[in-house]
């Protein structure tokens, strides 16, 4: 027997509610089996927040391991990250949908962020302004761009950082799924090293926490419930005047036996 080595996901959650809504429209959810993890953060008043927001968390991840099961049973086996893009329209189609049959779903919607390992990569979808970063080494670096006014006009120079950091336009987003009948993710991709971790996160967390604070608080060896927990106790310090919602992933070995050659 030889041993080789593949990559895994250690992970944790937490969702709170914030210090000035009255209800939780973030979803987060996850398939650690597929390591496929996302967080929503829905918008449209009342509760149709989060039926967008739960709704675009179980479709992603339904959508995802149907093409799994179809492949593993002689279909056609598609890229991961066509499964992932595929899987996103998916959550917008029947989240339009809901919104266009039901009333009291009108114009309902939701950003999205999900991660899913690749090999040795990491996948990354968004729309909207929920965030990804990769923090290794004690550095933290956002990997996502932000579909929002005040970034959009930030990366086009209209605006500086200084000026974006007290806009009012803050929460304006430029893209969700269920705004319209497509829509149109971004897909990222980053190398991974053993120890690296990475944050999903909505923006009730992302507008009070600069990159440098959250290297800070995900220390490489603390656990990452507890990172979790210290992020919004961050952001909630600091006004948590929306919801706040994370998923903290590690990157570890996962060693996994394989016959060798002369032993078949």
């Amino acid at each position: 027997m030889t041993q080789t080595s593949t990559f895994s996901l250690d992970f944790a959650a937490a969702t709170d509610i914030g210090c000035q809504r009255g209800n939780n429209e973030d979803s987060f959810g996850y398939d650690a089996e597929q390591n496929l993890y996302v967080v929503c953060d829905g918008m449209g008043g009342s509760a149709a927040g989060e039926v967008a927001s739960g709704l675009a968390v179980r479709v992603l991840i339904e959508s995802f391991e149907t093409q799994a099961w179809a492949a593993a049973r002689g279909g056609v086996d598609l890229p991961i990250a066509e499964r992932l893009v595929r899987s996103i329209h998916e959550a917008n189609r029947q989240v339009r949908e809901t919104a266009e049959a039901e009333p009291q779903y009108q114009h309902m919607g939701t950003t999205l962020v999900c991660a899913c390992m690749d090999g040795t990569r990491i996948l990354l979808g968004n729309v909207g302004d929920s965030r990804a970063y990769l923090i290794r080494n004690g550095n933290c670096r956002q990997i996502t761009l932000d579909h929002s006014l005040v970034d959009e006009q930030l990366r086009q120079g209209l605006i500086t950082p200084e000026m974006a950091a007290v806009s009012h336009l803050q929460s304006v987003i430029t893209r969700a799924i269920g705004a319209a009948d497509s829509v149109d993710p971004d897909l990222f991709a980053a190398d991974l090293n053993i120890d690296d971790m990475l944050l999903l996160a909505s923006d009730g967390l992302t507008r009070y926490a600069a990159p440098e604070e959250i290297a800070s608080l995900a220390a490489a060896d603390a656990d990452l419930s507890n990172i979790c927990h210290k992020l919004i106790d961050h952001a909630k310090v600091r006004g948590g005047a929306d919801n706040i919602t994370c998923i903290m992933l590690r990157v570890v070995e996962k060693p996994t036996a394989e016959l060798s050659p002369a032993s078949i």
